[in-house]
């Protein structure tokens, strides 16, 4: 990432290899030959620590990259493997976390992000029989981070910008619960770019969530494993701007082939939230009364004065830059469907 200045981006957001998972072994083994040696000697404490250098060297420049006050998140699952006929738990997130801590980094409560795949066979080990049977990983961890003091607000130009950049009072009590149990996890499909973008791996609704509560309109979202590009359609869909790298030119086609359909995925997105939040607005009010504020915008219902400014952009357009990059303009109007 030398590319990228010190101190220029606000958040990171990613989903690195998971060291220890095997189909991640030859891309870890391809970086450091000792480490394939180590697998070969069926030695997987030395393996699981030289592939957590690796990623210490990603951390060490998200380090680097971050703005006073920025914040990263990582989401990572831990491995249970048989190594040289020995079963073991591989605590990724706990030695990323350290990692961080090293570097000097704030550690924020994680959220467990409850990920069922619903396999027909979830055992390991000896099924019933005591005491050889394991408990199933069904989640992962998304380890929020924060680098030096909370980041400050000070131009008028910028708390308004934070202002319109709020979230809901009901998004807010979702998001920031310490366990997500709405989203799920599901194997990518890359002949389908519409479905992945609602159900991959790692979700459109991780990324999208986590851009929303940590930054603000017009930040800059790093994502150093980009993958298919989850993460930057989030970005580009929440109106932020993102750098990613990823080093696997198999999926280029695929990071370009989304733009396709990003535009009318996106809005409809933000038309589930607005729907969502009118919903809600319906169902609280006939319990509890009206609401005391209005937002200025949409001019529905609120919950709290913060939520009053609310503005969600919708795209216009996206047009390929012709350098490794894309400019998408959006609408500064509320959209005649919301």
């Amino acid at each position: 990432m030398e590319a990228l200045p010190s101190g220029t981006a606000n958040l990171v957001v990613t989903s690195p290899p998971y060291p220890m998972i095997e189909m991640w072994d030859p891309m870890f083994a391809d970086q450091n030959t000792e480490i394939g040696k180590a697998l070969e000697k069926g030695d997987g404490p030395a393996a699981f620590e030289m592939m957590h250098r690796e990623l210490d060297a990603v951390w060490q420049e998200v380090r680097r990259i971050l703005t006073r006050g920025g914040i990263a998140c990582i989401n990572v699952g831990d491995a249970a493997r048989t190594v040289n006929n020995h079963f073991r738990l591989y605590p990724n997130h706990s030695r990323i976390l350290h990692r961080f801590q090293k570097l000097g980094f704030q550690s924020l409560p994680v959220i467990l992000w409850r990920k069922q795949t619903n396999a027909p066979n979830k055992f390991m080990g000896s099924g019933m029989l005591p005491p050889s049977a394991y408990v199933t990983l069904e989640h992962e961890y998304i380890l929020i981070l924060r680098k030096g003091p909370k980041r400050e607000f000070k131009p008028d130009a910028e708390k308004q910008n934070r202002r319109e950049s709020a979230f809901f009072w009901e998004e807010r009590n979702a998001w920031f619960s310490d366990v997500w149990m709405d989203l799920k996890g599901a194997s990518q499909n890359l002949g389908d770019r519409t479905a992945r973008l609602r159900s991959a791996a790692f979700p459109f609704d991780v990324p999208y969530r986590l851009i929303n509560m940590f930054s603000v309109k017009g930040d800059t979202v790093v994502d150093p494993f980009l993958g298919t590009g989850t993460t930057m359609w989030a970005a580009m869909a929440a109106a932020r701007n993102c750098t990613g790298y990823e080093f696997e030119s198999g999926l280029r086609n695929e990071i370009y082939a989304i733009t396709d359909s990003l535009v009318d995925y996106a809005n409809a997105r933000i038309q589930n939230r607005i729907n969502a939040h009118v919903d809600y607005v319906g169902q609280s009010q006939r319990r509890r009364g009206r609401f005391k504020y209005t937002n200025r915008h949409y001019q529905f219902a609120v919950m709290t004065r913060q939520e009053v400014d609310i503005f969600i952009n919708p795209l216009v357009a996206i047009e390929n830059n012709g350098s490794d990059g894309f400019k998408v303009s959006y609408s500064s109007e509320v959209s005649p469907s919301f």
